[in-house]
């Protein structure tokens, strides 16, 4: 579905990707890990267009990702989360899902100025959408309250369910149980290997939280200063030398 070859993202004199090539396969959920500063968020940044590689190629179910521009990403089948909350906080959670449905409408802006019938009948069938994500990730009951204030498990939870809202086949994960205490981490994978089958998406997740990643991934991608240096299954990944060197500081 995803491959990635020589990649490579520069910001001024910083190299913030070297070369990096990895692959995903349909189906597959694949952690992307490393030390803080490591290239994941910029990766993610790249792939979803939200910042130009300098070189290197990038292909997404056989097209190339890297000449989509960044307002189509969504509609290329691809949605993503973030590290630090992209919420509305004012809005509503039904209405924070709402937005990630928003290139799955066709109403123009006249249409919708109008109110016109068809118009009325793709916001009922987008929220019925919605209010079915909000009941099947546990959040029907807080659906029309603000985001803001709601617990933070539960605003990583309403972002998931943003991301689902726009049909994705490729999800990207950014941080997905940073904050969150062991019991929620727990209750979060359980969801997202669910999700993984229910909706057939597949799943590239940057987290720091070993646990979560060896227990949930299929296979691991280790970046450190911009390079990858380890790919594998988490058992191999996690006895690989140069891994532990990256994590704890010195050869081993």
């Amino acid at each position: 579905m995803l491959e990635v070859r020589d990649l490579t993202v520069r910001f001024g004199g910083i190299t913030a990707l070297d070369g990096v090539g990895f692959s995903v396969r349909r189906g597959e959920m694949v952690g992307l890990i490393g030390p803080n500063g490591a290239g994941k968020t910029t990766l993610f940044n790249c792939l979803t267009r939200r910042c130009d590689a300098g070189s290197g190629t990038v292909r997404y179910e056989g097209a190339d990702l890297l000449a989509v521009p960044p307002h189509a990403i969504a509609a290329a089948g691809i949605a993503r989360t973030f590290q630090n909350l992209g919420l509305f906080p004012r809005m509503s959670v039904r209405d924070n899902v709402l937005v990630g449905a928003h290139h799955r409408g066709g109403a123009g802006f006249l249409a919708a100025s109008l109110r016109l019938p068809r118009v009325r009948r793709e916001e009922a069938r987008l929220r019925a959408e919605a209010d079915g994500l909000l009941d099947r990730l546990a959040l029907a009951a807080v659906a029309g309250h603000p985001a803001a204030g709601l617990p933070f498990g539960t605003l990583k939870r309403v972002e998931l369910a943003r991301a689902l809202a726009g049909r994705p086949r490729l999800l990207l994960l950014d941080e997905p149980v940073n904050g969150l205490n062991s019991a929620e981490v727990g209750e979060f994978a359980g969801t997202l290997r669910a999700v993984r089958e229910e909706f057939d998406v597949t799943v590239v997740v940057v987290e720091h939280h070993m646990g979560f990643v060896m227990g949930t991934c299929d296979r691991v991608v280790c970046l450190n200063f911009g390079r990858r240096i380890a790919e594998g299954t988490p058992e191999e990944v996690r006895r690989d030398p140069g891994v532990m060197e990256a994590y704890l500081g010195a050869a081993v």
